[in-house]
């Protein structure tokens, strides 16, 4: 069996399998979904329009024995930006999907009226099944009913939540987690309400009988996947009992806040002493205590395991996974500093269907226009709680940080072409700022992920306050670019960035599954189309280079306690591509 696409027509609600063409042979992940997109999607088009398209495609070794690669891309144009978009998530749908050799799903036109389907998908066949009566509910109950419904142990879901039926432009896609939680989020971009606008509620595939990830050359994959296996076990922040793997991503919480540069109260400031109590050394004592797994992997085959199950006291009302990410924008950058609130928070982003980072971001534009206090972890557990309602308030705060921003009259929205800023201030740490100017994607840390080399040491040292980073945020975004069509983990990059064989390990994989003869001289040149392809579909989407810029007040409000400013300058910025 070849790979093939799976086109699902949501107007006429028929499913065609398709071959995959010759020219995607040597795609996967975001190196698909963009490809795709660019060639089918009017870049000029309504996002939540019949003419958009939203795109899944596992990446090149996901569905493999290749440790720490279940990943997948989602692509369509961005609701939250207007450009394109890729979104990122680790899960064992991803896997299932591969192992069934379906490259890609393309859902396109929309639903006639105002009901709302899930797709069911086995190995040969199809079948929309309506869903009206999860319209309306959360997904952790939901996703609990449809494991009962569909069987346990042999399906996956993805879903989109009550934000993505309000249209709102930070709803995500949602993916289950190991325990069937609606943890695994490919969040950013409002994709999520691309989805809900074709009238598709779920996705649930089934694998049985799948075939398998077919691979080319048994004996150089796995060459390869020792070579990376090697490099991930051996590197101080992705082996066993090493920083990730230990404390989960929340491991960068004071890391950051001693560079002075963890935003806290919507980017007024650099570091505050009580982000220690949400800490990942903080949180991992807290998961013990409570009953709660750590480490933990968010798929199978991951050997980081820098996931982790959060619950109440006697393991009760797990949430899943509390990233890095999430724990700041709805901690530190709302002023609240209680893990337990914080999950609360979390639960709720989860069950809505929410992105974490732009809700955080939303929150703390809404406090900043006076909605609530700051600090107000109870207030802000009530914001959400609109959204559930769908009340008027819900509505505005649905559709992101910057829309919440204009509407309360706020002047410090940290966006980047209509996307929250992650957990980094840019004005004490210039690469990772540059990054979030530059990437088609809109501010996001995992485009180009400066923060190796500024703050980790991983590639090299260099000084986060040198405002000269072109040349690091565009190698960096070159490499991710490619590493996001792999089907590997970003946290990889830290082994491979650091440990050569690790590089020459992942290259010699992707030969194996496709049967190339790829060198490591060939990773930024990949990146490169696949950036190339994004960047001239926003062009023709009307961006311009004013679209590679932050907002005015990191150039003039200086940073509390290093009173830097973002002092790139736009020729710099211009430089990057």
């Amino acid at each position: 069996m070849v790979k093939r696409i799976l086109r699902i027509d949501m107007t006429n609600l028929k499913a065609e399998f398709e071959d995959l063409p010759e020219e995607y042979n040597t795609l996967g992940g975001r190196g698909l979904t963009s490809t795709i997109v660019a060639k089918e999607v009017p870049p000029t088009c309504n996002p939540l329009g019949i003419h958009n398209k939203l795109v899944f495609a596992p990446g090149i070794v996901t569905g493999t024995t290749a440790p720490t690669s279940g990943r997948i891309s989602v692509g369509g144009k961005s609701p939250l930006t207007g450009g394109i978009k890729e979104a990122n998530a680790g899960t064992n749908f991803a896997q299932r999907l591969a192992r069934m050799r379906i490259a890609a799903i393309i859902v396109e036109g929309k639903v006639q009226g105002n009901d709302y389907y899930l797709v069911k998908i086995t190995n040969d066949n199809v079948e929309f099944i309506k869903t009206d009566i999860w319209v309306g509910k959360g997904l952790y109950n939901t996703y609990k009913e449809l494991f009962k419904e569909f069987g346990d142990k042999k399906i996956s879901i993805c879903g989109v939540g009550i934000a993505a039926e309000l249209r709102g432009a930070m709803a995500g896609v949602s993916f289950n987690d190991p325990e069937g939680l609606p943890s695994r989020y490919a969040g950013r971009g409002g994709l999520g309400a691309v989805m809900a606008s074709k009238g598709l509620k779920f996705i649930v595939i089934d694998e049985t009988g799948a075939p398998g990830v077919e691979i080319a050359d048994q004996e150089v994959f796995e060459a390869g996947i020792t070579k990376v296996r090697d490099a991930l076990l051996a590197h101080d922040v992705t082996k066993k009992g090493g920083a990730l793997n230990l404390y989960g991503t929340s491991v960068l919480v004071n890391i950051i806040n001693e560079a002075q540069g963890l935003p806290q109260n919507n980017f007024s400031s650099g570091q505050d002493k009580r982000a220690e109590k949400i800490s990942g050394e903080a949180k991992a004592e807290a998961i013990k205590k409570n009953g709660g797994v750590r480490p933990h992997f968010c798929s199978p085959g991951c050997i980081i395991q820098c996931s982790e199950v959060w619950t109440k006291p006697g393991g009760k009302d797990p949430v899943g996974v509390l990233e890095y990410e999430s724990v700041w924008a709805l901690g530190a950058n709302c002023g609240i500093y209680d893990l337990n609130i914080i999950a609360e928070l979390n639960r709720a982003c989860n069950d809505l269907g929410l992105d974490t980072i732009e809700t955080g971001d939303t929150i703390a534009v809404a406090m900043e226009g006076g909605v609530i206090k700051f600090g107000d972890g109870k207030g802000a557990l009530g914001l959400i709680e609109e959204i559930r309602k769908k009340t008027p308030l819900g509505r505005i705060l649905a559709n992101g940080t910057q829309f919440t921003g204009k509407a309360f009259g706020v002047t410090r929205i940290p966006v980047v072409k209509g996307q929250g800023l992650p957990a980094y201030d840019p004005r004490a740490i210039k690469g990772i700022g540059v990054t979030f100017a530059t990437t088609p994607m809109g501010a996001d840390h995992t485009a180009g992920y400066a923060i190796a080399p500024e703050i980790m040491g991983v590639g090299g040292k260099v000084d986060p306050r040198d405002p000269k980073k072109a040349e690091i945020s565009r190698n960096l975004q070159l490499a991710t670019a490619a590493l996001d069509a792999t089907g590997y983990c970003l946290f990889i990059a830290f082994a491979i960035l650091d440990i050569p064989e690790g590089l020459q390990g992942v290259v010699e994989s992707l030969n194996g599954v496709l049967g190339t003869s790829l060198t490591v001289d060939d990773v930024p040149l990949i990146g490169k189309q696949i950036i190339d392809i994004e960047r001239e579909f926003n062009k023709a989407a009307g961006f311009t280079s004013a679209h590679d810029r932050l907002p005015e007040f990191f150039k003039d409000e200086q940073l509390p306690p290093s009173n830097e400013v973002f002092n790139v300058s736009d020729d710099e910025l211009d430089s990057v591509f």
